[in-house]
């Protein structure tokens, strides 16, 4: 991922997950004073692939508490943003200007919100610039001193001597704990460093849940993403040729609500026939898979016990999600609420709208998703690789992690 920092000019710094994602639609509200401090910030994460990418913005207002605000920059390459959440976000040739929704205008000094978009480009991605909040440049900087400095002369008393300190400053000893990293406290926490063998076991089993074929599963040294080890799936073409790994760890302590966390590279753009590349069975829905892959090039979930698709498979759906980066490692995270039958998903730090049922039908989105009252109790987790048509790819998976609180990339 390509992190932009702006100078003076502007600021653009790396941005935290989303939590939350919502649609475009609807009139910006302004209420209030719409000012910005000198010290404001503006902090702009893009996740690109071959003419298309995503972007986070964090909106930081400084000293200054605001109760609305609108965010402008212009873009260096020939960028266009084709949708956006948590704001209303427009373009008018290379400037884009992106207004608060109703439900986070306010920002407290020293505070921040978050906003995402997702566009196109022909030939250059270049770096933007010009960030200003509510019509205030972001510089980062203190504002300059509005008195001048005193113009006393200097003392004429000569400075004290006294001899430096003999006492050799404290030595107080680092901490002894460690801040967490890696997986926290998830249930599952597996980079596969502990496989021996060729072929994942232990706390993986190899599974074909319908029928077996040419698919593989076998432990790769060449190709990971940390360590000294991954999974790779030789996925093949054709309905019978599923293959996954399967934790065989107990991970019903996880409870109702379940983030993950996967790493994926993969060979091949993802096709247009329905595709799977990760699977939870729902003890809710007769233990038939949670699944996510992609159709129509596009990341989506799927719901096996009825063929629901989130987005739904319209041209404005599939441009709500996004197409798996090819031959490079990406962060996929998800978060699954079975008391409250909500779905969300990130891909390298930023949410997809398209890939969110948030409990509200929105056509495009979620409707299908909700024709039905949805409350998944999932049970497994398995990787791997199933086409139910002409798609064939080579995946590796790594750092993978299941538990009841984000674990985060």
């Amino acid at each position: 991922m390509t992190i932009f920092r702006a100078r003076p000019a502007a600021t653009l710094l790396v941005v935290a997950a989303l939590a939350t994602a919502a649609t475009t639609t609807g009139a910006a509200v302004l209420t209030g004073p719409a000012t910005a401090a000198q010290g404001c910030r503006v902090d702009y994460t893009p996740n690109q692939w071959p003419g298309g990418f995503t972007a986070t913005v964090k909106v930081s207002p400084g000293d200054t508490a605001v109760s609305s605000w609108t965010v402008t920059w212009t873009y260096a390459g020939d960028q266009r943003v084709t949708s956006g959440w948590n704001a209303t976000v427009s373009q008018s040739g290379s400037t884009v200007t992106a207004r608060n929704a109703s439900y986070n205008g306010s920002i407290p000094a020293g505070g921040s919100t978050e906003f995402g978009l997702q566009g196109t480009y022909a030939s250059s991605a270049g770096a933007p610039t010009g960030f200003s909040l509510n019509g205030v440049p972001c510089n980062g900087a203190t504002p300059p001193p509005t008195t001048p400095p005193p113009t006393d002369p200097p003392p004429t008393d000569p400075p004290p001597t006294d001899p430096p300190p003999t006492d050799p400053p404290p030595t107080d000893p680092p901490p002894t704990t460690e801040p967490p990293t890696g997986c926290a406290g998830a249930v599952l926490c597996d980079g596969f460093e502990s496989q021996s063998g060729s072929t994942p076991s232990g706390d993986w089993a190899v599974v074909s849940p319908d029928c077996s074929g040419a698919g593989t599963a076998t432990i790769d040294t060449a190709t990971t993403h940390s360590g000294s080890r991954s999974v790779r799936i030789n996925g093949a073409a054709g309905y019978c040729n599923h293959v996954f790994i399967r934790s065989t760890k107990n991970l019903s302590g996880v409870g109702n609500v379940r983030y993950g966390r996967i790493w994926v590279r993969h060979t091949t753009a993802q096709p247009t026939e329905h595709t799977t590349m990760m699977a939870m069975a729902d003890a809710a829905d007769s233990n038939k898979d949670l699944r996510l892959g992609g159709q129509n090039g596009a990341l989506q979930w799927n719901r096996a016990s009825d063929d629901a698709t989130l987005p739904e498979q319209s041209p404005a759906g599939v441009a709500q999600s996004l197409p798996l980066p090819t031959n490079r490692w990406t962060c996929v995270e998800f978060m699954v609420d079975g008391a409250a039958g909500q779905l969300r998903t990130w891909v390298d730090g930023a949410a997809i709208a398209g890939l969110t049922a948030d409990g509200s039908p929105t056509h495009d989105i979620d409707g299908q998703w909700y024709n039905r009252t949805w409350r998944p109790q999932l049970t497994d987790l398995k990787l791997g690789w199933e086409s139910y048509g002409g798609g064939a790819d080579t995946l590796w998976y790594d750092d993978v992690a299941v538990g009841s609180s984000r674990v985060g990339c």
